[in-house]
């Protein structure tokens, strides 16, 4: 049996629902893309509110005037500084012309910088705006705005009252006042430590002689009221047996005997006052002076000298030192610095039980150089990169600056030699000064 075929009017029907199908299906990819573009537009929304209210925070916040002005200077946006600081309100700035916030030579300046930031950025330009209590002074940095495509499109201007950068500076100014003062403290400290050091070796030195002058003065001054007796004798008229009594009872040929010794011993205690007054003068040469040759041995044996007399703790000293080795410089300074080595190795080895020190020195054909060795504890590895950094010590608070082989470094530094310290493989530790051969130095020995 043949099967029957749809008529024309249920094929209508059919193609009709396909249709609205088709439609319905439409708006519904048509509404979910629109409900997308809201979602995505309430993000962008969301997102350029914070954003604005982050710049609007950031802008309340700054203490530093912002104003924001187009390619013609004229005002778009000002920040909260700027309106506390003038007591204008952005509404009544919009649009004016920003050279009107100034007057006089500041205005021509103001509109200067807007002509120069189109070539290139302005800094720190001073000028004075119109302020709640007056004029007020601005350091202004202008920069340029571009938009996207690169054209100029309007000038952003920040400017800090001049008036907190004066106190800042102030600030700073004290701030390295104080510091230079106590550095210059601290370096005063350690030159009166070095000054006590040396005094205490002066009047160990200048004991000895002057005791000596004054015994020998006390000595003369009995022989002379003795001569003095037999003379007045003599003028008397009396006999020559008086005479020969009053001789031998006041022992007068002992004392003629003893006078040249007494002469002798004075002269030679005053000539040892008078080597050490002059090797204080010479010690004592400032930095101004002029650099003249001196002898290192007779610095490092005067150094030795006074240290070691000051010191308790029975130090051998063993060296080996060349007669002489001429230097040029200021031998005052070199005599700190070598004081400075010399007491360093003395306080290291001052707990030893047999203490010692070796002091060696010699010449290159380019240098001389000094080195003074110790038997101490040596000093920790940690510490060797830092031995000549200022204030740095490792002696007890009290006893130590630490400035005295930092300002040695820069003595011999300026004397163009070196200075180093180490350990040795032995043990203890040994430091090395090297200066400049002198001229006439190929003489030394």
């Amino acid at each position: 049996m043949a099967q029957q075929q749809p008529h024309k009017g249920q094929r209508e029907s059919a193609a009709t629902d396909e249709a609205w199908v088709s439609v319905i299906r439409k708006m519904d990819e048509a509404y979910a893309d629109l409900v997308r573009y809201q979602v995505q537009v309430e993000e962008q929304n969301t997102a350029l509110e914070e954003a604005h209210s982050f710049f609007d925070s950031v802008q309340s916040a700054m203490s530093d005037v912002l104003i924001a002005c187009d390619h013609e200077g004229r005002i778009q946006q000002v920040n909260r500084a700027f309106e506390e600081l003038t007591g204008r309100t952005m509404s009544s700035l919009l649009d004016q012309p920003m050279e009107h916030l100034c007057s006089g030579e500041s205005r021509a300046r103001l509109i200067d910088c807007l002509k120069r930031v189109r070539r290139e950025p302005v800094r720190d330009e001073q000028i004075s705006i119109e302020g709640v209590q007056g004029p007020v002074p601005l350091a202004l940095n202008c920069s340029p705005r571009f938009n996207q495509r690169g054209r100029l499109v309007g000038v952003v201007v920040a400017g800090r009252p001049v008036g907190e950068l004066q106190r800042a500076f102030n600030e700073l100014n004290q701030a390295h006042a104080e510091l230079k003062l106590a550095q210059e403290r601290l370096i005063q400290a350690e030159k009166m430590a070095s000054l006590g050091r040396l005094v205490a070796g002066v009047a160990h030195e200048l004991n000895n002689p002057i005791s000596f002058v004054y015994g020998n003065m006390h000595a003369l001054q009995r022989y002379t009221r003795r001569l003095v007796e037999y003379f007045d004798l003599v003028q008397s008229g009396a006999s020559r047996e008086q005479l020969r009594e009053l001789r031998e009872k006041l022992r007068l040929d002992r004392v003629i005997a003893d006078l040249d010794s007494l002469v002798e011993g004075t002269m030679e205690g005053a000539d040892r006052v008078r080597e050490i007054v002059n090797d204080l003068r010479q010690f004592s040469s400032t930095q101004r002076s002029e650099k003249a040759p001196f002898d290192l041995v007779h610095v490092v044996r005067s150094a030795l000298h006074w240290i070691i007399k000051e010191s308790r703790a029975g130090i051998q000293v063993e060296e080996e030192l060349p007669e002489r080795l001429k230097a040029v410089g200021h031998s005052g300074q070199i005599h700190q610095v070598v004081v400075n080595l010399i007491q360093n190795a003395a306080d290291a080895v001052a707990e030893r039980v047999q203490p010692s020190l070796s002091l060696t020195a010699g010449q290159t054909d380019t240098l001389i150089w000094f080195e003074v060795a110790d038997n101490g504890p040596g000093i920790p590895p940690e510490n060797l990169p830092h031995l000549f950094d200022p204030f740095f010590t490792t002696k007890p608070t009290g006893q130590g600056t630490g400035l005295g082989l930092s300002i040695s470094y820069g003595i011999v530094a300026e004397h163009g030699g070196t200075l180093s310290i180490e350990n040795r493989p032995e043990g203890g530790a040994r430091a090395r000064l090297t200066l400049p051969l002198g001229e006439g130095g190929e003489d030394n020995g």
